[in-house]
């Protein structure tokens, strides 16, 4: 790890570092202030709670092995309970442990040991995927949501709604991928192209972790009837996303 920081754009916002090793954590609450971030270290799932009741986070880097309970524990309570995004940070950094912290809500999940500006540039992407755009980016939703088939769906809350109403909470990750999907409506796109317009540049997510996320929302979206066929596979090609945008769901013979 190196512990130089440089000044980000992203510099309002306040990140809750979940870590019980004290060096590792001051190391990395050293290079984010530097970085211009608000700062806020704790030990426990306790501690965390208590922060999070008490002020507005914007992110959290979270610990896997904590004292009692579990970072996939918590990250799960977090998912339930707040809108901060989540990086999940960990020496159990294989495939199977990636795919459980995405699987439970986490924006990314960064394996320990790690440098410092690699962090940084995960954080920076992640934050940048929930703040909003400026006058040159895409445009934001409108107020009333985005509508598909027989579904809205509201990006920012990460909530998709049946016609009757009834909420499916969606994880960032979740929401990341459908607003992308809605944005390129009967694209045929790749997983790199789904993993660069969700992550970033500067992101990193292996080609199995796009396939997770897009049978998780195959899975909500047909809790609500026929809608499987919204995001198809094609052979040798990647994903398209084809709704009837106006309305009523369209069914394929």
């Amino acid at each position: 790890m190196s512990a130089g920081g440089r000044p980000l754009a992203d510099a309002a916002a306040h990140i809750l570092l979940v870590e019980d090793d004290p060096d590792i954590s001051a190391l990395v609450t050293r290079f984010l202030r530097n970085s211009g971030y608000g700062v806020t270290s704790v030990a426990d799932g306790r501690a965390m709670d208590t922060v999070m009741a008490e002020r507005r986070v914007d992110l959290v880097l979270l610990d896997v092995m904590l004292p009692g309970e579990t970072g996939f524990a918590l990250c799960r309570r977090i998912h339930a309970t707040s809108a901060a995004r989540v990086i999940m940070v960990s020496a159990l950094a294989g495939v199977a442990d990636r795919i459980a912290g995405l699987d439970l809500g986490a924006d990314d999940y960064v394996g320990k040991p790690f440098e410092l500006e690699e962090l940084g540039a995960r954080i920076r992407s992640v934050l940048r995927r929930s703040a909003p755009r400026d006058a040159a980016g895409p445009a934001e939703p409108p107020s009333g949501g985005l509508h598909f088939a027989t579904w809205r769906f509201e990006p920012e809350r990460r909530a998709l709604y049946t016609a009757k109403g009834v909420r499916m909470a969606l994880t960032g990750a979740e929401a990341d991928l459908l607003l992308v999907f809605h944005r390129h409506a009967r694209q045929v796109l790749s997983r790199a192209q789904l993993i660069a317009l969700t992550r970033g540049a500067d992101g990193s997510v292996e080609e199995r972790t796009i396939d997770l996320l897009v049978s998780r929302l195959r899975r909500k979206l047909a809790e609500g009837g026929r809608q499987l066929e919204l995001i198809r596979t094609v052979r040798s090609g990647g994903y398209v996303f084809d709704p009837d945008i106006a309305g009523a769901g369209r069914s394929r013979s």
